[in-house]
């Protein structure tokens, strides 16, 4: 077990002795790890998963624990192993990058595990050899090339970076790593997941997806790639069902849950952010249980890995779509990769379990017996690798293998400018330095550099899994990366897809189906925003587009049409003379007028009769001109209101029924003192004569006329908009309510004072009795104002301005009807009473 210890055997003496310690360190144990090893005048250690599992064991803490026993021989990360050696050798042989220079290395086997990673680390900075007590602790690599799994790159970076020792990861991409003031001598050739969380996002915005389940491995890759994701995709109102998480040690149980979570929810599309390694037990179960309906989106970690890809796992994962770095050939390594043999080096560790799982037998080492306990045959030593199709040997569309090559070359790189760029006078700097400065054109076109914080410039290929003559393909059908504005940009070609549904058919991953135009989103209590019902936009609002979350009003000026996405606008509504009921009541009033009109050329036509002199014929005349101009009045109240009109209509109304009941009152007055006046003594007659009479309505109709001046000056009449639900109704408003009922007021007392006077007077003994008449007109006109108030302020719309023009119109019919039809009776159909016997006769 190596263990440093800062305070070397000197150190102890010095400080035993009361001296000040210097810092030393010390190797108190090793670990006993099988590496892949070749010295060179600068060594380069790494470190891969080439098992991906570490065996559980126990701790006594009683004695030193059991060497680490791991399983599952990962091919893939085996030829990670062999890249970086074949990288190593290249760069030896090239006489310009590192002349006179030759490059080591130590590769040793993390399993997978945080904690193996860090043992191997700890291995690789110590000295293969046991150093001098007085010998200063310096690291026997100058960079790590470390480690696929972000939680074990957190530990390594963690643990060397006081050291200042230079770490260049391949496959580790959490975004935790970039943070330089916890991890200052990490870099890595892989794209942080912080573009890649922005890309999973941009691709299902793409696709319109909004409810969609995670599952996470548990781990700082799994955690904070759900966690990036998560947040970039809010942004875009997506909605995540559920966050499953599982891991490769995980027991069966915790996967059962798993699927029964998936089985239990809505969701049609999973992204799975998860090492091939901790999802393949999960993989496996899904398949198990014919789980065939989920669009699943791949993280980079396990699109493109060999394992899963079968056609048995296909079945239920068949269509997923997930993004990985760009591809890139190396044609020279497939040559090399041929003439890795167990023979060839006898001794180097995990190319035994290479050849065991590429030919099927196990090639025994020198002394070691041929009854083996392994299952595999014994070779005969006549296997060889010149005819396998494994792709393993496939070096057209290397990724990961490809990060490790340019992992290499950038420390290459370094290595040269630490070596034969120095400046004179230039002072020291440390190895990972130079790192943060590399910037070269490598051999197939492309730019290697880190930014500021040790990360490549992001760019990555979309996958898609199709399945082609029996095999797995992955099969690029798009981009993502950086424009040149410096925008991320999404390409895909939606054509070459095949989808878990079908060949051209999108999944659709939403809770609740997108809300129709007319409709807005209600929220459903207790469920995530994605999940909702459409309810119809209310009257007045509109919503124009779909999945509207809201409903916007309509101006002022519009209303929302039926199917509630267009604002149309309202009708303008006002008492027209085009429509039935303004044409009705014009010929009302026009008749009405005709018939005042009649009446007068009748009453002056027979001017020197008894029947029209008793009803003194100059009161009659000026009763049937103010009857003339009422039912003009109803004319002023059709058609579209104006600011002349509104003004006019309701002083002409006030004015003219004014004079109209000052006229009748004065008739009442006239009946009333004429047979008072044939009482003993009694002279009321003479002193009431014409020109009383014409006192009496020139002064009840000033202050009428008064009335309306001050209104018209203070307040007038205006015309008014009144908005409803589907109409604007154009209306006259009073201005002053109180002008208003002032004149209705006066007219009302004018009115209240001829029917008393003519009540009083009705069983005066005459056949001619036009006290009578009066009241009866006085009460009809009554009736009509009192209930013409609640009906006026009850009516909607045009219809007040009807209510209004009944009034009018009905109480001119009464005046008009109660006080003319009698004597026109007598002068047209009993002519023989038009006497003055008869009309002076009692009955």
């Amino acid at each position: 077990m190596p263990v440093l210890n800062p305070l070397g055997e000197a150190s102890l003496r010095r400080f035993s002795s009361g001296h000040t310690p210097s810092f030393a360190c010390e190797l108190l144990g090793r670990f006993d790890m099988p590496s892949l090893f070749k010295a060179g005048d600068v060594m380069i250690g790494g470190i891969f998963p080439v098992f991906n599992k570490q065996e559980d064991s126990s701790a006594s803490f009683v004695k030193e624990p059991d060497k680490v026993k791991c399983a599952g021989f990962d091919l893939r990360a085996f030829r990670w192993t062999q890249v970086m050696i074949f990288a190593i050798d290249e760069i030896n042989k090239d006489s310009s990058l590192l002349p006179n220079v030759s490059l080591g290395y130590r590769i040793l086997d993390s399993c997978a595990s945080p904690t193996n990673t860090l043992r191997a680390a700890l291995t690789l900075v110590s000295s293969p050899v046991e150093i001098e007590p007085t010998a200063p602790c310096l690291p026997t690599i100058s960079a790590l090339i470390a480690e696929s799994g972000s939680s074990q790159s957190l530990a390594v970076a963690g643990t060397l970076g006081p050291f200042r020792v230079p770490m260049v990861s391949y496959f580790s991409t959490c975004a935790c790593l970039s943070d330089k003031g916890k991890y200052p001598t990490f870099f890595r050739t892989i794209p942080s997941d912080y573009h890649q969380a922005k890309a999973l996002a941009a691709l299902v915005k793409h696709f319109g997806w909004t409810w969609i389940g995670a599952i996470q491995s548990d781990n700082d890759y799994g955690r904070n790639g759900v966690q990036a994701f998560t947040e970039e995709v809010k942004k875009l109102g997506v909605c995540i069902a559920f966050v499953g998480t599982v891991l490769r040690t995980y027991p069966s149980s915790k996967i059962l849950d798993v699927v029964d979570m998936i089985k239990q929810s809505t969701v049609q599309v999973i992204l799975s952010f998860v090492p091939e390694g901790d999802l393949y037990p999960l993989m496996r179960e899904v398949v198990r249980q014919n789980i065939t309906h989920i669009q699943w989106i791949a993280s980079e970690a396990w699109i493109t890995a060999a394992r899963p890809s079968t056609p048995e796992i296909y079945s239920s994962f068949g269509g997923a779509i997930g993004f990985v770095v760009r591809k890139m050939a190396i044609p020279k390594l497939r040559h090399f990769l041929m003439g890795i043999s167990p023979y060839t080096d006898r001794k180097a560790a995990f190319v035994r379990d290479f050849w065991e799982k590429m030919v099927g037998c196990w090639p025994l080492s020198a002394g070691e017996p041929s009854g083996s306990e392994r299952s595999s045959k014994t070779c005969t030593g006549a296997e060889t690798l010149v005819d396998s199709q494994d792709l393993f040997f496939n070096v057209t569309q290397l990724r990961v293998s490809y990060n490790v090559y340019k992992a290499v070359y950038a420390v290459a790189h370094a290595l040269h400018h630490l070596i034969f760029c120095k400046k004179e006078g230039e002072t020291f700097t440390f190895f990972f330095d130079q790192l943060k400065t590399v910037h070269f054109i490598n051999q197939f076109g492309e730019a290697v550099f880190f930014d500021g914080n040790g990360d490549p410039p992001a760019s990555y290929d979309v996958i898609n899994w199709q399945l082609r003559a029996g095999q797995v393909q992955h099969v690029t059908v798009g981009q993502f990366g950086l424009a040149a504005n410096q925008a991320y940009e999404l390409s895909i070609q939606e054509d070459s897809i095949v989808w878990r549904t079908g060949k051209s058919v999108i999944p659709v991953a939403v809770c609740s189906q997108i809300c129709p135009v007319g409709t807005r989103k209600a929220q459903i209590k207790g469920k995530s925003v994605c999940c909702f019902d459409c309810i119809p936009c209310a009257d007045g609002t509109i919503a124009n587009a779909t999945g509207a979350a809201d409903c916007s009003p309509c101006p002022q000026e519009y209303w929302s049409n039926d199917g509630r996405d267009q604002c149309i606008l309202k009708t303008v509504e006002f008492l027209s003379y085009h429509e039935p009921m303004g044409i009705a009541l014009t010929m009302v009033s026009l008749l009405g007028t005709c018939l005042s009109f009649a009446t007068m050329l009748v009453f002056i036509h027979y001017k020197d009769t008894p029947v029209v002199k008793a009803s003194n014929s100059e009161l009659s005349s000026l009763l049937l001109f103010s009857l003339f101009l009422c039912f003009l009045c109803p004319l002023t109240f059709i058609g579209r209101p104006t600011a002349w009109t509104c003004m006019l209509r309701h002083t002409a109304f006030g004015v003219t029924f004014a004079l109209c009941i000052s006229c009748m009152l004065g008739k009442t007055i006239v009946v009333v003192t004429a047979f008072r006046a044939t009482l003993p003594g009694n002279n009321v007659a003479g002193k009431f004569g014409p020109s009383q009479q014409r006192i009496i309505v020139c002064s009840c109709t000033v202050v009428q006329i008064f009335i309306c001046v001050l209104w018209l000056n203070l307040n007038p009449p205006y015309r008014d908009f009144r908005y409803s639900h589907r109409k604007i109704v154009l209306e006259c408003n009073t201005g002053s309510e109180t002008a208003f009922y002032a004149v209705l007021g006066y007219i009302g007392i004018l009115a209240g004072i001829c029917l008393v006077l003519a009540f009083l007077s009705r069983k005066l003994p005459d056949n001619f009795n036009e006290a009578k008449f009066i009241t009866f007109s006085m009460l009809i006109f009554c009736a009509v104002w009192i209930t013409f108030i609640p009906a006026y302020v009850s009516a909607p719309g045009k219809f007040t301005v009807a209510v209004e023009i009944f009034a009018i119109l009905s109480s001119a019919f009464g005046l008009l009807i109660c006080i003319f039809a009698p004597k026109c009776y007598i002068l047209f159909i009993k002519p023989e009473r038009n006497t003055k016997k008869h009309v002076m006769g009692r009955n």
